[in-house]
């Protein structure tokens, strides 16, 4: 019979129960200092698009009403009269309520949420263009 001395060292060949709980508490601290972090830059980057979108369809409505003489008629039509202004498709709303929606509501004056589950509002008479929430009724 041979029998083979094994030295201690030669015996472990794994991670400890304790080692792995430390490594998972580590894990956890990361994620809880980081997702705040990320989360917030989410939101930034989607009220920068929305800001973006505004400014894209409002610069669209001055050069028909430069064009045309008088702001586009009301916002049924919106979206229609502006595409040869507009490159692409007509935004959708980012963020709020109504985000991911490309519909225009009959907007108020002065700005204010129209109901109906419409991502924007137009103001014929005025030609405000703005997002139908009240987060973003100041831009």
């Amino acid at each position: 019979m041979n029998v083979r001395k094994v030295s201690r060292s030669q015996l472990r060949s794994g991670f400890t129960l304790v080692e792995l709980v430390v490594v998972v508490l580590i894990m956890g601290i990361i994620a809880a200092v980081a997702l705040p972090k990320m989360t917030s830059s989410t939101l930034v980057a989607k009220t920068n698009a929305a800001k973006q979108s505004l400014a894209t369809v409002r610069s669209a409505i001055e050069l028909y009403k430069g064009e045309q003489g008088a702001y586009p008629p009301d916002s049924t039509t919106l979206q229609t009269v502006l595409k040869p202004y507009l490159k692409g498709q007509f935004p959708a709303a980012p963020i709020g309520a109504n985000a991911g929606s490309t519909g225009v509501a009959v907007g108020q004056d002065p700005p204010a949420v129209v109901t109906g589950g419409l991502g924007w509002a137009y103001t014929a008479s005025t030609g405000d263009f703005y997002m139908n929430d009240t987060s973003s009724l100041a831009w």
